[in-house]
């Protein structure tokens, strides 16, 4: 059973209302972490999942975002780049944070919650706390982020996808002028090996790109944004969140239908993001315009494609099985869900995002296999979650063929997935 060890690595990351990803490589609140995190927490204690999210939550800002890092008081404020005095943001709370989003995971993460112990949730009132909390993050979303007016989401900076070093930015981070590499201090190849992480050239761009919008108030109308990408990752999750959030509100005797149409109208849209067999994401800028354009599809297949099997009722699901089975993934026989094409000519096995397979991807594949009724396949990703989890001691991720472990040890998302599979099965 991993149900032991997986208690002691979420117990052990807990700080007291919240838990961090990874003590060394991860010290604060991440936002989708967190989300993933309570999924499993919720088999270990209902209540402290709760207090994750509405700690999460805590750092919502008045437009209704969500900011991907929640900053703790208490670890040193230059023990992760970029930290506090670089984002200088902070809530009317007095909650420092970053000003970018991560994938809106949430609405589902809250609903499993709930249904883990009802009777706890309804006496805390918990669903009744976060809903209209939830719902301006969604209107956030669909209201400021809907950059080209087509229906989708856009993503302004690569960490905003949660695939922060994907070969699907690869050519919009080339035409961003990176920072200075004197002009900053990584903190993450301090607990990382260099050869997992994303080069010094890449990090001056992320850099670069949070400053620019930072230094524009995080204004999404005002900022230039030298990055602007429609993912179909984002856009499926924030779909699925849709439909949990109208379960969520049927549970509390409101109106189901705006969540509804949102989810219809978004899973209407993320159709222009499927071409030659799967989703991609869709690059908003060119080389020649100063602007947000009409944009084309970016040519690389990764897991964000596939990604979208957790929309229901998906028209595309079929011929998206079939990218899955084939060469570039080969679900069932690599190890979890490769998080890009194992035939790409940037594929790297153990760099960050290039190829290694991660836990919450598998877990949300493995979710939309379900759906499918594709039960033996679903169960091959389900074993492999446990197995892995299991010997790399909780990795950050793995190598799609060998299995060996990279980044993080005791990373809270991977037992609190692994936890979940072997839970609920």
């Amino acid at each position: 059973m991993i149900r032991p060890a997986a208690a002691r690595v979420l117990f052990g990351n807990w700080t007291g209302h919240s838990t961090v990803p990874s003590r060394s490589l991860y010290p604060h609140q991440w936002s989708w972490d967190s989300a993933f995190i309570a999924i499993g927490l919720r088999h270990l204690s209902p209540r402290r999942a709760q207090v994750e999210l509405e700690s999460l939550l805590g750092s919502q800002w008045a437009d209704g975002r969500i900011p991907h890092i929640s900053f703790s008081p208490s670890v040193p404020r230059d023990a992760y780049f970029p930290g506090p005095d670089f984002w200088r943001a902070e809530t009317q709370a007095g909650v420092e944070t970053s000003g970018i989003v991560q994938p809106p995971v949430h609405a589902l993460a809250a609903w499993l919650t709930h249904q883990a112990d009802e009777d706890e949730s309804v006496r805390r009132s918990f669903l009744q706390r976060v809903y209209p909390r939830l719902a301006a993050w969604h209107t956030y979303l669909r209201e400021r982020r809907d950059l080209a007016g087509r229906g989708l989401v856009a993503i302004v900076h690569p960490w905003e996808s949660g695939m922060d070093n994907s070969p699907a930015w690869d050519e919009a981070l080339a035409r961003v002028e990176p920072a200075p590499l004197d002009s900053f201090v990584r903190r993450d190849t301090d607990h990382a090996s260099d050869d997992d992480r994303p080069t010094d050239l890449d990090y001056g761009r992320y850099v670069q790109l949070a400053a620019t919008y930072r230094d524009h108030g995080y204004d999404d109308a005002r900022t230039p944004f030298a990055f602007a990408v429609e993912d179909p990752c984002f856009n499926a999750l924030l779909i699925a969140s849709e439909h949990a959030l109208a379960t969520v509100a049927e549970e509390l005797a409101l109106d189901p239908a705006p969540h509804l149409t949102a989810a219809a109208d978004l899973t209407h849209a993320l159709g222009q993001l499927f071409a030659d067999g799967n989703f991609h994401a869709r690059d908003l800028r060119t080389d020649a315009d100063s602007g947000v354009g009409v944009g084309r599809l970016i040519s690389a297949d990764t897991v964000a494609g596939l990604v979208p099997l957790v929309v229901p009722d998906l028209p595309q699901a079929d011929e998206l099985l079939v990218t899955a089975r084939g060469p570039k993934f080969r679900l069932g026989e690599a190890r979890m869900v490769p998080s890009y094409d194992l035939t790409g000519p940037e594929f790297e096995p153990g760099r960050y995002w290039r190829g290694p397979s991660w836990f919450n991807t598998a877990w949300l594949v493995h979710r939309g296999l379900v759906q499918l009724g594709e039960d033996e396949l679903a169960e091959a990703i389900r074993a492999e979650v446990l197995e892995l989890a299991a010997t790399t001691q909780f990795a950050e991720y793995v190598e799609p063929f060998s299995g060996a472990a990279h980044g993080a040890r005791d990373f809270s998302w991977t037992a609190a997935l692994a936890l979940d599979l072997e839970t609920t099965g």
